[in-house]
């Protein structure tokens, strides 16, 4: 048993949410929580609260450490592969960036990468919802 009420709260909610949440629905989800912590580190790089920047910047490369960590290289193949090189890019440009005078643009391209990233889950969601195949010339390589 948990000792704090709200953890206990917090992962209960999680176990919820994971069981009623399709999975690319949920990886579309935690992109967008990947990029809201990231948004928050960098206002409160700018606002020059490191020790809450920094915090918001862990839970935002956890994020991308467990969907990394995730994959099934098995199933996936190279687009697994590229997907774990692409969360561990995002990670080290993320933490590279914390703290520089360069920060605010960093951060913004990686946000601009994760937001495309999540995106294309959206997509890939959508499509396996509709039961519709994506026409063959519409994927992307990177």
């Amino acid at each position: 048993m948990m000792h704090n009420p709200m953890a206990y709260m917090a992962n209960q909610a999680y176990r919820g949410a994971a069981t009623s949440v399709p999975p690319l629905k949920a990886i579309s989800m935690l992109l967008g929580g990947a990029i809201t912590f990231l948004q928050k580190s960098l206002a409160a790089q700018e606002a020059r609260r490191f020790e809450e920047g920094h915090e918001y910047l862990m839970k935002a490369t956890a994020i991308l450490r467990g969907l990394g960590h995730n994959l099934d290289f098995t199933k996936g193949g190279a687009v697994a592969e590229r997907l774990f090189q692409t969360y561990n890019a995002m990670i080290l440009a993320s933490l590279r960036a914390y703290g520089r005078p360069y920060a605010r643009e960093s951060f913004r391209r990686i946000i601009a990468s994760l937001t495309e990233l999540q995106e294309a889950w959206g997509h890939v969601d959508a499509t396996v919802r509709s039961g519709k195949a994506a026409p063959a010339d519409s994927a992307r390589t990177g």
